[in-house]
């Protein structure tokens, strides 16, 4: 199979999977103006690849990057290419989206069932009950998208109330164990979990479409963008981005921290506990959550003097 087929081919399966696709397939349709689209996957060269992602590090290249490797991850799973032509290691952008610590009067305009209900009008696969437990892993389980919507009913016990995570960004399953609240609105949607699929009822995923099939980002994304804009969440002012569904997750961080500080906890014993929780592969990744927001810098800066006060006085 030529290049052009076999790029075709992987489009045609990530939108028959849900996704959108439209500025990856784009950028692979651009891919072919530096390879020639007639001959086969492994005679894509690296200098081929090098000039179609020539210029500065930025969030355009990654995007590149992204749609090339996924690309070739199909490429090979299906048997069109044996190796990929991208380099080993590539740079990253150091611009990154400055995470939004929602409020809790936020996260309760987030959360209400009327907001969630309006934000989905119109909707045909996404139900208000599905949107809603997805927004309470993020934030109550600190879980990634991908994480919560990878969820399958064995990876969900509530007779231990624990959560087993195993589609992670660094490839290694975690147990995440759940509060009592978002346990029991776990146990609570797996009982109106079959009355609104209309496909395979016993579907796998804990969190699907009403067919049965995994939660598109695509999909979520458009739904949170408008329970946002009803919620009234419109970010900080000079801020280049506006509130992500990620940011959830940052909140948790946040909170978490912050009520350790307020209760006296020793943050840096409990630290890797979060860092371990939160699927990290280094305390570095769960440190900078330390200097979020104005209040925890606050409360950790009246730790410290309360712990210098205490040695002037030894």
């Amino acid at each position: 199979m030529n290049l052009r087929d076999a790029m075709e081919n992987y489009v045609v399966w990530r939108q028959a999977h849900g996704a959108k696709f439209n500025t990856a397939r784009n950028l692979l349709r651009q891919f072919l103006r530096h390879a020639d689209a007639e001959d086969g996957c492994d005679a894509v060269t690296q200098a081929q690849v090098a000039s179609f992602l020539a210029g500065p590090v930025t969030p355009h290249r990654e995007n590149k990057v992204y749609a090339l490797t996924g690309f070739w991850q199909f490429a090979i799973s299906r048997g069109y290419a044996t190796s990929s032509p991208l380099p080993v290691r590539e740079p990253r952008s150091r611009y990154r989206p400055l995470p939004f610590i929602f409020t809790h009067a936020e996260l309760q305009r987030i959360l209400d069932r009327g907001n969630i209900e309006a934000s989905l009008a119109g909707a045909k696969q996404l139900t208000a009950d599905t949107f809603r437990i997805l927004l309470l892993l993020l934030y109550g389980a600190g879980l990634r998208f991908s994480e919560a919507t990878g969820l399958t009913m064995a990876d969900v016990d509530l007779s231990d109330a624990i959560l087993t995570v195993r589609d992670t960004k660094f490839q290694k399953s975690r147990l995440v164990p759940v509060g009592p609240h978002l346990a029991t609105a776990l146990a609570d949607y797996l009982t109106t979990r079959p009355l609104v699929l209309t496909g395979d009822w016993t579907a796998d995923y804990f969190l699907s479409t009403r067919s049965g099939t995994r939660l598109a980002s695509s999909t979520v994304q458009v739904a949170f963008d408008r329970l946002r804009g009803i919620a009234g969440i419109r970010g900080s002012t000079g801020r280049r981005e506006v509130p992500r569904m990620h940011d959830l997750r940052h909140s948790f961080a946040v909170h978490s921290l912050t009520a350790w500080y307020r209760g006296a906890a020793d943050v840096q014993r409990l630290l890797p506990v979060l860092s371990t929780y939160l699927g990290h592969s280094d305390l570095e990744g769960t440190k900078v959550y330390l200097t979020m927001t104005p209040e925890l810098l606050q409360q950790a800066s009246l730790r410290f003097e309360q712990f210098a006060q205490k040695g002037a006085g030894a």
